[in-house]
């Protein structure tokens, strides 16, 4: 049975929360193990269900491991089938990480063409054509990517910044032979951190956290990967602040790195709300008054396109008019009809410009989640909206989101899971 979030209207939030290991990050780091010869031990694992789906996948491919209390053991070395079904890929869109280490190891793979939010094309050929320059013979066969060959060092230019991109020839390039060298790489700290893990690992890698990365492969030889903590989830810390912001509450979120949100703290000041922040905390505090804002979202350390949507239900309190530019997919602006429906007056010019006129009273009504952070922004409208709130299709929520409801409730929210009924 399907369930939906119900949420009823709070006045204010208020005091902290933990936040959980980042899913961007977990992703590739737990699809690079597949280029380990031991078992490898990942904490502050988020037990969400993007993370959950990947591991049934290398379960399919014949891994071992285990999982609770955040803690990942797997051991890749059983490997014996290198096909990534459709089943599984076509729910997540970053099973496509598994194409560059099946390959780099095992010289040939199968990945479905991946699934996941629909929030635009989002096409992978920027990875193909890496890997064909790095030798693969690629041929795309009923809806699968069969890709095969040795994989040698190269230059490769991405066009435009990618971040799975990024993380799929770092990882093909770890075992090819000879030096690959990626300009216009992306410098997301999820990329940095793959990049680091790799490193400690034996892979030389030179240029991390920077546009040009330098890989020297092992020439097939397997690496001996150490224990890794997955870094904090940066845009669950945002989405928990810009729940202090909608409801101008103060609370406190703990567990997280500053410096990964430094330009969505930067809105957040020019909204009003007083920002405080010590190495592993970031306080919000109440604003005087809501300021409407501009953003654009663009790629780190830019504003993140993961945060625009949450911003948006934040400019419906905003005294003024507020503009949103998405500047990376084309179609994600999906959430401005149901914030609409809550009593939002926000136009779309152009597909990609969204003008908010604020301060808009809100009024609970029943509301469909599109994607993942679409379905934030709902839960935070929610809050404030007079009334109950219903977000159905929820399940998007956690693809992303640990203990979601737990954590809002921590803060004073009041919402619970109810099972749709019948039409």
């Amino acid at each position: 049975m399907y369930k939906y979030l119900n949420i009823k209207q709070v006045d204010k939030l208020k005091g902290s929360i933990k936040i959980s290991g980042a899913k961007n990050a977990a992703l590739p780091v737990i699809a690079s193990t597949i280029l380990s010869d031991n078992e490898v031990t990942l904490t502050n694992v988020p037990e969400v269900a993007d993370v959950k789906t990947l591991l049934k996948l290398f379960n399919l491919l014949g891994s071992e491991y285990s999982f609770k209390k955040n803690i990942l053991k797997i051991n890749t070395k059983p490997i014996h089938n290198t096909i990534a079904v459709y089943e599984i890929v076509k729910t997540m869109r970053a099973s496509i990480l598994v194409l560059g280490p099946l390959l780099s190891r095992f010289g040939e793979c199968k990945v479905s063409l991946p699934g996941g939010c629909a929030i635009g094309a989002r096409p992978v050929d920027l990875h193909l054509k890496a890997l064909n320059l790095m030798g693969a013979d690629i041929k795309i066969e009923a809806g699968y990517i069969h890709a095969k060959g040795k994989l040698k060092g190269c230059d490769i230019i991405f066009d435009k910044i990618t971040v799975t991109g990024t993380e799929n020839i770092v990882m093909a390039a770890a075992l090819a032979k000879g030096k690959t060298r990626i300009i216009n790489a992306a410098k997301e700290p999820e990329v940095i951190q793959l990049c680091k893990f790799l490193k400690k690992g034996g892979v030389d890698i030179e240029g991390i956290g920077t546009n040009e990365i330098i890989i020297t492969g092992t020439d097939g030889e397997l690496l001996k990967l150490k224990e890794e903590k997955i870094i904090p989830d940066r845009i669950e810390a945002g989405t928990y602040l810009a729940a202090g912001a909608i409801t101008n509450s103060k609370i406190t979120i703990k567990e997280v790195i500053p410096s990964h949100l430094e330009s969505v703290l930067v809105k957040f000041s020019e909204m009003g709300f007083k920002i405080e922040s010590t190495k592993n905390e970031i306080i919000i505090h109440s604003a005087k008054k809501i300021n409407p804002t501009n953003i654009s979202t663009t790629e780190f350390p830019g504003f993140p396109t993961d945060m625009q949507a949450q911003f948006m239900a934040i400019a419906t309190q905003a005294e003024g008019v507020s503009i949103i530019e998405e500047r990376l997919f084309e179609n994600r602006f999906m959430h401005v009809a149901e914030l609409n429906r809550l009593g939002a007056n926000i136009k779309i010019q152009q597909s990609k410009i969204a003008t908010v006129y604020g301060p808009t009273p809100l009024i609970g009504a029943d509301v469909m989640a599109t994607d993942l952070r679409a379905s934030s922004a709902l839960v935070l409208a929610g809050l404030i909206a007079k009334g109950e709130t219903n977000v159905h299709r929820i399940y998007h929520l956690f693809r992303g989101y640990e203990k979601l409801i737990d954590k809002f409730k921590a803060l004073g929210a009041q919402m619970e899971l109810r099972e749709e009924t019948s039409p």
